[in-house]
């Protein structure tokens, strides 16, 4: 599509990804499970992060990852999301807007922090995720801007903001907006925890008809569509929605649509650094391919070759241009 300012605006967590080395005595002592996604109140964020040692910081958030991904890939990225009026709000907006994302989300005036993510990393690259949302879960439909809307390709909603009923409503009011102007909407399932907090109300938003782009790992779309088997559990989501897509890890990713499947295998990373954003990678790579048009196939493998880039990295978002990866 010509006739858009961005390839791809998203709706997620403003949250500011707090990154440290740590070994499993560490998240054995402070009792969380290795590799874990788990959301922490305001006391416990500022226990743990006592304990965490010599820490990177920045802005992060999965959808938000996602939009930095797609800047790095030279498409046109747009994000909301709310920050605090505070030092982390600052280093979230600097961030997302230095690396090419546009970000227009006034911040709160309220005392209310933003949102960080502390984010343990092993020395086998696994990461455990400890997340304060703070401001996101204040994010409002006021907070949504009806024109920036209409003027994506592409809206990208993420489902981890949907424990809290203002951000619930933000986004489904996105998507109704995104339809009116005949927008696709793409949906994504987040982390299982999300599925087994909020599975009714997902499969009664796939059914609305407010989705039509659904992305999801394997063990997410099994729980979704409530299959043990992988085929059969992408035939029922796909009732619901135009498109899912759905990756696999070392066995690569799927795209089925109209009955039809396409497959691709997994990228070789350089090395492994940090999986951390490895899934908001890959539907940078994938969005900002589809956005523009191109085949499935190509959009998949794209989003293969982007994740496999940030897995070699520290952090979760690309640490320079990755128009390489990028066919002509």
């Amino acid at each position: 599509m010509t006739d858009t300012d961005f390839d791809v605006l998203a709706i997620g967590d403003a949250v500011v990804d707090v990154i440290a080395p740590a070994d499993e005595a560490l998240l054995a002592e402070v009792g969380v499970p290795k590799g874990s996604m788990r959301t922490i109140d305001w006391e416990e964020a500022q226990q743990l992060y006592a304990r965490m040692g010599p820490a990177q910081e920045t802005s992060g958030g999965s959808a938000a990852n996602s939009m930095a991904g797609i800047a790095a890939l030279g498409g046109r990225a747009a994000f909301i999301g709310q920050i605090g009026s505070d030092q982390l709000g600052t280093i979230f907006a600097h961030d997302i807007r230095a690396q090419g994302v546009a970000f227009d989300t006034p911040a709160l005036t309220e005392d209310i922090t933003t949102g960080r993510c502390l984010i343990l990393v092993t020395p086998d690259a696994q990461r455990t995720m400890n997340t304060y949302r703070g401001a996101s879960e204040h994010l409002s439909v006021d907070g949504v801007d009806a024109d920036q809307i209409a003027r994506a390709t592409i809206v990208y909603l993420e489902a981890y903001l949907w424990d809290h009923a203002p951000p619930r409503a933000a986004m489904k009011h996105a998507a109704d907006l995104a339809h009116k102007a005949g927008r696709p909407v793409a949906f994504t399932l987040s982390d299982i925890a999300c599925i087994d907090r909020h599975r009714p109300d997902f499969r009664a938003l796939l059914e609305s008809g407010r989705v039509d782009i659904l992305f999801g790992n394997e063990e997410e779309a099994r729980a979704l569509a409530g299959r043990t088997d992988l085929d059969e559990a992408v035939a029922e989501l796909g009732e619901h929605v135009d498109l899912c897509v759905i990756t696999r890890g070392e066995h690569g990713a799927l795209a089925a649509q109209g009955g039809a499947t396409i497959t691709v295998s997994a990228v070789r990373p350089r090395a492994i650094v940090d999986t951390t954003g490895a899934g908001d990678l890959f539907a940078a790579g994938f969005l900002a391919s589809h956005a523009r048009g191109r085949p499935l196939e190509t959009s998949l493998m794209l989003g293969a070759r982007t994740a496999a880039e940030v897995i070699a990295d520290y952090g979760a978002r690309p640490l320079g241009k990755l128009s390489h990866l990028v066919d002509d």
